[in-house]
């Protein structure tokens, strides 16, 4: 690392702008309490846990069952800087679309720095491809499927919606929708931090892995959420994708979470009354109401 900067901040202010353990101490806490919301929710709710999608130990997906078969299916990718995180503490807001008829996959992935960024994305891919390819026998329309992801998992949400299906022999439409929190945008900023020691990014996995070198293929809705209370730096990077995207001619919204840090916007999904949820819930066609 260097003293030049990056984006107009010095080199000592990058890991506060970038690195949201720097910039919400009270990290370790809020993940305490994630998990301890996400533990209860797959204690109780209808599921099945562990559903393998590849042949990796953490190639993994825990799949939770709508209150009534055939409707959507939401794909939740995990944050973590692709170096921590689990499929296990980010399931807490799964009641609130399972009650509208909606089947929710949290799925897992390999970390680094035992594989790369590179890896972890030809992973989510492939469990976005398991799903179409199974869903229906948990009781979801594969026709109907939406992602969502925070931080990381906003990252490889972005990737999934630049990945060409049909390479895979799938619909080129396969995901109708998506919603990216707190997006990892802009992996040339990663390589200057301190996570950097543990992703371990080239130049050429950067540029490789890069959404704003990767536009989406999808025609589908996107919504770029990220928190009122994270540092300039990152809601910026939000604020450039998103922008990237109108550019591009799709159909993209943008959402503030008022007062949310990085931990705590994806809590808005588990509340159907947030701007988040609603937003979610009307992308996917879905009503505020519970189903009777």
């Amino acid at each position: 690392m260097n003293d030049v900067g990056y984006k107009g901040f010095r080199q000592d202010e990058l890991e506060y702008q970038y690195n949201p353990r720097v910039s919400v101490p009270e990290f370790p806490e809020l993940s305490r309490m994630r998990a301890a919301q996400a533990r209860k929710v797959r204690e109780s709710a209808k599921s099945w846990l562990e559903v393998p999608y590849g042949k990796s130990p953490r190639e993994k997906s825990d799949i939770f069952a709508a209150d009534k078969p055939g409707g959507p299916v939401l794909v939740y990718l995990h944050g973590g800087y692709w170096r921590g995180g689990s499929k296990e503490d980010n399931c807490s807001f799964a009641p609130a679309f399972t009650a509208r008829g909606t089947t929710v996959v949290l799925v897992e992935y390999d970390l680094c720095p035992q594989v790369t960024v590179s890896d972890i994305v030809a992973e989510t891919r492939s469990a976005i491809a398991w799903v179409y390819r199974n869903i229906a026998r948990y009781g979801g329309d594969p026709g109907k499927i939406y992602l969502a992801g925070s931080s990381a998992g906003g990252h490889l949400t972005a990737m999934a919606l630049a990945h060409d299906w049909e390479k895979q022999d799938l619909p080129r439409d396969i995901i109708k929708g998506a919603l990216v929190m707190s997006g990892v945008y802009d992996l040339d900023m990663v390589m200057r931090i301190g996570v950097q020691e543990e992703v371990r990014l080239t130049p050429e996995m950067a540029r490789e892995n890069n959404p704003f070198l990767h536009p989406p293929l999808a025609r589908c809705p996107i919504l770029v959420a990220v928190g009122g209370a994270e540092p300039k730096g990152w809601q910026q990077m939000s604020v450039d994708y998103f922008n990237y995207c109108k550019a591009r001619g799709l159909n993209v919204e943008y959402l503030v979470v008022p007062g949310a840090n990085h931990y705590t916007v994806p809590e808005g999904l588990a509340d159907e009354k947030s701007p988040l949820a609603q937003a979610m819930l009307k992308q996917m066609g879905l009503s505020a109401e519970r189903q009777p």
